[in-house]
C-alpha cells in the first residue's frame, strides 16, 4: 500500500508532467483568427503579425489558422478595437497608447522623451509596469498578449526644414488618435489633427495636413516621401505596440489554446522587435536615398524641446495618475541603473 507521502508526491507528478509536456494537440480545436493591422505588408507589424501566424499554426498542429488583413483592411485602429470588443475580429496590434482611452493608464507610454533605447523599452513594458498596464485590460473586452514595437517616431513636414523648435510652429502636423500626442505637437507650436493611419496619404497629398510623425520604417512603408520634403530625427516619442485579442473569442477558448497563442505572441515578440530595429536603420538609409532632406536635431535643441513639453507631462500625469506615472519613471530608473 502507497504510504500517505508517496500519493502526495505522484499526485504532484502528474499536474507537473502535464504542464512540462507542452499542449496537448488533441485539445486544440480548429480556429480560425482574423489578425488586423493599419500596417502594409512588408511593415515590420506585419512580419510579425506573419511570424505569429507561422507559430500559431506550428504550436497548434494546425488547427489554429490565422489569416492576416493588413493595411488598415479591415478599418482604423479605433474601429478594430471595438470590433475586438464585439468579437467581430479577433485579433489586432496597435500604438498601445490609443489604448487610454479605454483605460487612461496608458496614456503614461505615450508621454514624450520617455526611454533613450528600444532595449531599455523592452526591460519596461516587459516586466512589471508593462504586464500591470495589461492587466487593467479585462474590464474593457480585450486581452493584452504581448508588447511589440513600432520604434521612435520622428516628424516630417512639406514646408521647411526643422532644425530648431521655431521652426515647428503653424505646420498642421497629423497625429494618431490620442489626446498626448495631440498635445504634445501643440506644445511644441503646431496645430495637431488628429487622424486615422488609413487616411494619412491621401492628407499628405492634398494639403490637408503639412506632415506627420512615425517611425522611419513608416514614412518609408507608406510612401510619405512621395509626399513630404522635409523629416527631422526628432525621436520625441517611443511606441510599444501592443498585440491584443477579443476577450469574447479568448474566454472561449480552453487552456491549451490559450497557451499557444500567448507563447507564439511572446516568441513573435522577440522576433518582430529584432526586425523592427533592423528596418529602421535600413529605412532611413532608403528615406535619404529618395532625395527627402534629413536634419538632426541638435542637443541643446533636444533640450529645448523637453522643456517646451514638461507643462504638458505635469498636466497629463495628473488625468493618468501620479501613482502610475511614478511607478513608469521609478522602473526606468532601475532599468538605467539609478
Amino acid at each position: 500500500m502507497l504510504n500517505r507521502l508517496t500519493k502526495l508526491a505522484l499526485g504532484l507528478a502528474l499536474p507537473l508532467a502535464l504542464l512540462t509536456a507542452g499542449p496537448a494537440l488533441a485539445e486544440i480545436r480548429d480556429q480560425t483568427i482574423k489578425f488586423a493591422s493599419a500596417n502594409n505588408k512588408g511593415h515590420p507589424q506585419v512580419t510579425g503579425m506573419e511570424k505569429f501566424a507561422e507559430l500559431a499554426k506550428e504550436k497548434s498542429g494546425g488547427k489554429i489558422e490565422v489569416k492576416l488583413f493588413p493595411g488598415g483592411t479591415l478599418g482604423g485602429d479605433v474601429q478594430t478595437v471595438s470590433a475586438l470588443q464585439g468579437g467581430v475580429i479577433e485579433m489586432t496590434v496597435l500604438n498601445a497608447g490609443i489604448l487610454a482611452s479605454n483605460v487612461k493608464e496608458f496614456g503614461a507610454v505615450d508621454l514624450p522623451f520617455l526611454f533613450n533605447s528600444g532595449e531599455e523599452a523592452d526591460k519596461v513594458m516587459d516586466g512589471p509596469f508593462g504586464t500591470g498596464l495589461m492587466e487593467r485590460l479585462s474590464d474593457t473586452g480585450v486581452v493584452g498578449l504581448a508588447y511589440w514595437e513600432l520604434g521612435f517616431r520622428n516628424l516630417t513636414n512639406n514646408r521647411h526644414a526643422v532644425t530648431k523648435l521655431e521652426d515647428i510652429k503653424g505646420l498642421k502636423i497629423r497625429t494618431i488618435q490620442s489626446p498626448i500626442p495631440v498635445e504634445l505637437f501643440n506644445s511644441l507650436g503646431a496645430n495637431a489633427v488628429p487622424l486615422p493611419y488609413t487616411e494619412l496619404y491621401t492628407a499628405l497629398e492634398t494639403g490637408t495636413v503639412d506632415g506627420q510623425e512615425n517611425p522611419s520604417a513608416n514614412i518609408l512603408n507608406a510612401k510619405f516621401y512621395e509626399v513630404q520634403k522635409y523629416m527631422t530625427l526628432t525621436r520625441h516619442q517611443y511606441n510599444p505596440q501592443i498585440v491584443l485579442i477579443s476577450k469574447k473569442f479568448w474566454d472561449g477558448l480552453n487552456d491549451e489554446e490559450k497557451a499557444v497563442l500567448q507563447q507564439a505572441a511572446v516568441e513573435a515578440r522577440d522576433f518582430q522587435r529584432k526586425v523592427s530595429r533592423e528596418q529602421d536603420a535600413a529605412a532611413l538609409e532608403e528615406i535619404r536615398k529618395t532625395g527627402m532632406e534629413v536634419s538632426e536635431l541638435s542637443p541643446e535643441e533636444t533640450q529645448r524641446l523637453r522643456d517646451a513639453v514638461k507643462p504638458m507631462i505635469e498636466k497629463f500625469s495628473a488625468d493618468i495618475g501620479q501613482e502610475t506615472v511614478q511607478a513608469l519613471f521609478k522602473e526606468i530608473g532601475a532599468v538605467r541603473g539609478q
